[in-house]
């Protein structure tokens, strides 16, 4: 199982979150400087966040990968 790089928070950023009204791109306010979601292990956090686990082909090699492969899958399932 892979852990979640630290100082990344791409997947706090790139897709929607509907339950908080996100929108994708824009940062989540739950989002630390240091790129720490505040409602991880939270009861609050939402079940979308929650099932999102990091894995090789989501994160990718750097923060950057991560923000490119969750932005097209975002916009791959976006409502037309």
């Amino acid at each position: 199982m892979m852990n979640c790089r630290p100082g990344c928070g791409a997947c706090c950023i790139a897709p929607s979150i509907s339950t908080l009204d996100k929108p994708a791109g824009q940062t989540c306010v739950h989002l630390t400087a240091e790129f720490r979601c505040t409602l991880f292990g939270s009861s609050r956090r939402p079940s979308c966040c929650s099932g999102l686990q990091p894995s090789v082909e989501m994160c990718g090699s750097d923060r950057d990968a991560a923000l490119g492969w969750l932005a097209r899958l975002e916009a791959a399932t976006a409502p037309c």
